[in-house]
């Protein structure tokens, strides 16, 4: 038999403790502790965070990863960036245009498979959401951050329909960095 009790989060979210053996973890990681969390987790993995985002960067790209929260719900979507240095005559730099507001030349979002993960109107306990983090930095992120760091990286992505090039930022790919 087990038993249970209510708490309030420092949020004013009401999460439910079980007390059995069986069910030891609460559901409480609300999502500005998870935002903490992921930049934390980010660090870790060699990313620079300023401006409420995570970048890396490298002499031909910078590579951003920004939670935006969501106005429908208790949830983040992932904006990934890529900004390729030179194209339309810019010299990119990590700063709060880049992170926060500006598109990039590519974007893209976190893969479906993901979303659960940013959705905190989904119950998973904080081991759970964890380990979830983990593995989507170990099989998605990195993976994804090591090609969009080069201009042939990019590309590659592109080719293996991981990325969509818009024409014009595919133009003008070529025109920089031709082909050989």
């Amino acid at each position: 038999m087990s038993s249970s009790f209510q708490r309030t989060t420092n949020n004013g979210k009401i999460s439910r403790l079980a007390t059995d053996k069986s069910y030891r973890y609460s559901l409480i990681m609300d999502s500005k502790e998870f935002r903490k969390i992921f930049g934390e987790v980010a660090k870790s993995y060699g990313f620079k965070t300023a401006f409420g985002g995570c970048y890396k960067e490298s002499t031909e790209c910078i590579f951003v990863l920004q939670l935006q929260k969501s106005n429908f719900g208790d949830y983040y979507e992932l904006n990934i960036k890529i900004y390729i240095q030179g194209t339309f005559g810019n010299k990119y730099l990590p700063n709060k245009d880049t992170i926060k507001k500006e598109m990039g030349d590519v974007f893209n979002r976190q893969p479906k498979e993901y979303c659960s993960l940013f959705d905190f109107d989904i119950a998973m306990s904080d081991e759970d959401r964890m380990q979830t983090l983990k593995k989507f930095f170990d099989d998605f992120v990195i993976p994804y951050e090591e090609k969009a760091l080069s201009v042939s990286g990019v590309r590659e992505l592109a080719d293996e329909g991981s990325i969509f090039l818009l024409s014009t930022v595919k133009d003008e790919l070529d025109r920089l960095y031709p082909v050989n």
